[in-house]
């Protein structure tokens, strides 16, 4: 008896204060969830579309959002019926019929809705998550600085022409790509890790190993009779890891001369073996060219279903025909000296959407084996190795 009448007496005494710090520490972690998405902002911030979002990287040089387990109701494309186009680096054009309704790609709160000189009547929403989304050249914009939206909330009406989309983080522009399927309207199931260096912010995608799975998959499935994987984006990006098919193009070989230079501007690796040795196709795919080509001499293009394509030339004998489809480690040569060779080897190019780039971005040609990691091919050229 007495020990309950104890305990009692102790919830009856704390309890007032037990309940005013959980408020405390609830009000606390509700502030955290929220910061990016205040009801006021600064005269500044309502006018000016590219600003960095204060506090957002105070803390830490990066954070991460987490889209793989986002429901339907918490996402909406800006313009569901629209046909979207990517337009200048970092925004998108969606084109609709005059008079439809602009929407809110994730809760947030409006930061700017005013009329801008280069952009027209535009909205800017500063979301929980971190992101800012930009939809420009509005008729006529429904909401104002400081209200709270939900995804998929009506924020504009379309005009003449065709809705501007971009998305910001700290007042830079990214890829819309990176985050949405601007072909399906779809929203990337991922986890990106948002990074800011020298005031740039970079974009890093982590995906889980059935995610993987569903990319690999999706990538065996591309047309083979296009050879261009930008498909109207500015930036395409091969995981070599997604590659499980492949083979080095010559057995127990070396690289005699390597890609580019400033003399010859060499457009591939030369590898080199011994006359008659078997000449290998590097991935899965179709063979779209097979014949005498200029100064490649006898010579085969095969295209493979993630966007590349691999040439071997200079050989003695080609053994596949155009529209062959070829498996990983097939024979489809033998190493010869024709064409303008002064040796028996095989020239080794990898090209994408057509332009050479070096080979040993994807092989490592001293260990004769795939490289790990994913690649970035720029439209107008160039690639980089991204960590």
């Amino acid at each position: 008896m007495t020990q309950c009448f104890a305990v009692s007496l102790f919830f009856c005494t704390f309890a007032p204060m037990i309940r005013y710090y959980i408020a405390i520490i609830a009000a606390l972690f509700i502030s955290v969830q929220t910061t990016y998405a205040k009801d006021e902002f600064s005269p500044l911030e309502q006018q000016q579309i590219s600003i960095e979002t204060p506090g957002l990287f105070s803390k830490s040089s990066a954070f991460q959002i987490d889209f793989t387990n986002m429901d339907a109701s918490q996402y909406s494309f800006p313009l569901p019926v629209g046909k979207a186009e990517a337009s200048s680096p970092g925004t998108i054009e969606i084109e609709t019929k005059k008079g439809d309704a602009v929407k809110a790609m994730f809760d947030g709160t409006v930061r700017l809705s005013r009329h801008n000189p280069n952009y027209g009547n535009v909205v800017v929403v500063r979301h929980t998550n971190g992101l800012e989304t930009v939809y420009a050249f509005n008729a006529q914009n429904l909401v104002k600085s400081g209200d709270r939206v939900k995804a998929g909330q009506t924020l504009a009406i379309v005009g003449e022409r065709p809705l501007l989309f971009s998305i910001m983080v700290d007042g830079n522009r990214i890829n819309p790509s990176t985050i949405i399927d601007v072909k399906s309207h779809n929203l990337r199931k991922q986890i990106l890790t948002f990074s800011k260096e020298a005031g740039k912010v970079t974009v890093k995608a982590k995906y889980t190993p059935q995610q993987l799975q569903e990319r690999a998959e999706k990538a065996q499935t591309m047309s083979l009779d296009s050879n261009d994987p930008f498909k109207g984006n500015n930036v395409y990006r091969l995981n070599l890891d997604l590659i499980k098919n492949w083979h080095y193009p010559l057995d127990g070989s070396h690289v005699i001369s390597g890609y580019g230079g400033k003399r010859r501007n060499h457009s591939g690796v030369d590898i080199k073996n011994g006359p008659g040795t078997k000449v290998y196709a590097a991935f899965d795919g179709k063979v779209v060219q097979s014949g005498v080509f200029s100064g490649y001499g006898k010579c085969i293009t095969i295209r493979h279903a993630f966007g590349l394509e691999t040439r071997y030339s200079h050989n003695s004998k080609n053994l596949v025909n155009v529209g062959d489809m070829v498996k990983a480690g097939q024979v489809i040569a033998i190493v010869g000296r024709t064409g303008r060779a002064t040796t028996e080897h095989v020239h080794f190019e990898t090209r994408i959407a057509g332009k050479a780039f070096n080979p040993e971005y994807v092989f490592d040609n001293n260990k004769n084996q795939l490289h790990h990691g994913t690649l970035q091919f720029k439209k107008n050229g160039g690639v980089t190795r991204l960590k």
